[in-house]
């Protein structure tokens, strides 16, 4: 295991606000200390600026839980960042993602999805290998997406990107259960 480049923080060092959000997604989350949390709880005010966007993406975002579960395991997955797959394999079972489902997800677009899941896929794998989407997938995501889902889609994507590097480059280290 390597060792985390900044560790998670403590009550002195996320100050009593953090300290609580901490507190809270970590139980909600179903773990003693979320790293991910008390790593990014450090910066404080930028940490609840990201938080309230984050939230924005989810679990309040534009589309389906299930479907915003099913991109942000795809992003985990494309990114091996398993510290996303550990929560997303838990938060996704709460949204309808059973085990099977869940593996499908991982073998990709082509692994017999419906159009909209499909696409859906493709077009998660286009932005995390290539920051586009090809114009017949954007056409296709554009059949099955509002304008106001799609965009809200590529932050999705883009949130959970970020997020996979953050984790990556600060060695946040993968949480307990």
């Amino acid at each position: 295991m390597t060792t985390p480049r900044v560790s998670p923080g403590t009550f002195g060092d996320l100050g009593p606000i953090n300290w609580l959000v901490v507190r809270a997604m970590s139980l909600a989350t179903g773990t003693d200390n979320a790293h991910i949390f008390s790593t990014l709880g450090r910066s404080k005010g930028l940490f609840r600026g990201w938080l309230h966007f984050s939230s924005r993406m989810m679990p309040f975002g534009e589309l389906s839980r299930r479907e915003t579960e099913m991109i942000i395991i795809r992003v985990a997955h494309r990114r091996s960042c398993q510290y996303e797959l550990d929560h997303h394999r838990r938060l996704g079972a709460r949204a309808g993602i059973d085990a099977a489902a869940f593996g499908q997800i991982l073998d990709g677009p082509d692994a017999g999805w419906g159009d909209r899941e499909r696409t859906l896929l493709l077009a998660v794998d286009e932005l995390v290998d290539t920051r586009d989407i090809a114009d017949a997938t954007w056409d296709a995501l554009r059949r099955h997406l509002t304008e106001r889902k799609a965009i809200a889609f590529v932050l999705l994507v883009g949130q959970y990107d970020m997020l996979a590097t953050t984790i990556s480059t600060l060695r946040v280290q993968r949480d307990e259960f």
